[in-house]
């Protein structure tokens, strides 16, 4: 995997889960990689997806259950999408909205552009 200056390591980890939780490709319920697996998966030290499983669990996204492994909890496509629209409503569309003001990009050219796109998504 290919890391990006600015976001720690284990943040970034922990968004690739996340997108294989919304994708289905973990399912509610399903097993995870174990730790060791993971880490050999992305390449990092074993510690840095150690870290990586206490946050998605603080988040309620992963449960573990002692001495079997890591699962994805049953809610957790729910709380994804929740956080990260809550996420893209205060950060991602503030900035977006600034730069298009900053380049004359009107609301009506917004428009436009958003209805080309959706045609071809």
């Amino acid at each position: 995997m290919e890391f990006q200056n600015g976001k720690s390591i284990f943040l970034q980890i922990a968004d690739t889960i996340t997108d294989r939780v919304v994708s289905g490709e973990f399912q509610a319920g399903e097993k995870i990689p174990s730790v060791r697996e993971l880490a050999s998966e992305m390449g990092v030290n074993p510690n840095t997806i150690m870290r990586t499983y206490s946050e998605l669990q603080a988040m309620n996204i992963i449960e573990n259950q002692r001495g079997i492994g890591y699962f994805v909890n049953t809610d957790a496509s729910k709380i994804i999408l929740k956080n990260k629209r809550e996420e893209f409503f205060a950060k991602v569309l503030p900035d977006f909205l600034r730069q298009a003001s900053m380049l004359g990009i009107t609301s009506s050219d917004l428009k436009e552009h958003i209805e080309t796109l959706n045609g071809k998504l």
